[in-house]
């Protein structure tokens, strides 16, 4: 009997560790510094990431935002769909953390690139935190000709177009037609890898 009892209780150690939810940690390694006008994208695991990287070509991320300076801090200001605060938020850009923004709930992996021009990195990242200041909208029209409501891309692109008169995606435009997506004229996350304006500062 003894036995049997021992079994059952190991059981249902087994059984509460395996049902256990994964620890939430960031996938933002600690030796990577960041610095405002940092563009980071990253690839998540929902369906809405899945259909931006079929639409990308099969490319590795799924997301783009921006690094600015908040009060000293820095933080990452971002359009994006369907992550809520609460229950009565709506699709808008945000201003998360880079610990929340690279959270492994949403991310799988990573990358940081950096602008050639540190001033002008730093003032887009100034016109990148006004946008997000006014509440600006999620676009889910991705339409980059009206900046009133913004997707990530066309949010990280019109900043440094805003304050540098250029593009950090060197105007490269898409037209995409999926079951999901039927876009013209769009902006999508390699664009920004394949930019001659902006260096790698770390994959992850």
């Amino acid at each position: 009997m003894k036995a049997i009892k021992l079994t059952v209780v190991l059981l249902a150690i087994i059984l509460m560790v395996g049902c256990r939810k994964s620890i939430e940690r960031t996938m933002l390694p600690e030796h990577v510094t960041l610095m405002s006008g940092d563009i980071v994208l990253r690839c998540g695991s929902g369906i809405t990431s899945r259909a931006v990287q079929m639409a990308d070509g099969g490319g590795s991320y799924s997301h783009v935002g921006i690094v600015v300076d908040s009060a000293g801090i820095l933080m990452i200001v971002h359009a994006v769909p369907d992550e809520h605060d609460s229950k009565d938020d709506i699709d808008r850009v945000k201003m998360d953390s880079p610990e929340k923004f690279f959270s492994s709930v949403r991310t799988s992996n990573g990358r940081v690139m950096r602008f050639t021009d540190s001033t002008m990195a730093r003032k887009a990242a100034d016109a990148a935190y006004a946008i997000y200041r006014r509440g600006t909208l999620f676009d889910h029209d991705y339409d980059a000709s009206d900046t009133t409501m913004m997707y990530c891309c066309e949010l990280v692109e019109h900043a440094y177009n805003k304050v540098a008169g250029i593009s950090v995606t060197d105007s490269i435009r898409h037209d995409v037609n999926l079951p999901a997506f039927n876009l013209k004229q769009v902006m999508l996350p390699s664009d920004f890898i394949r930019s001659s304006r902006l260096k790698t500062i770390a994959t992850f």
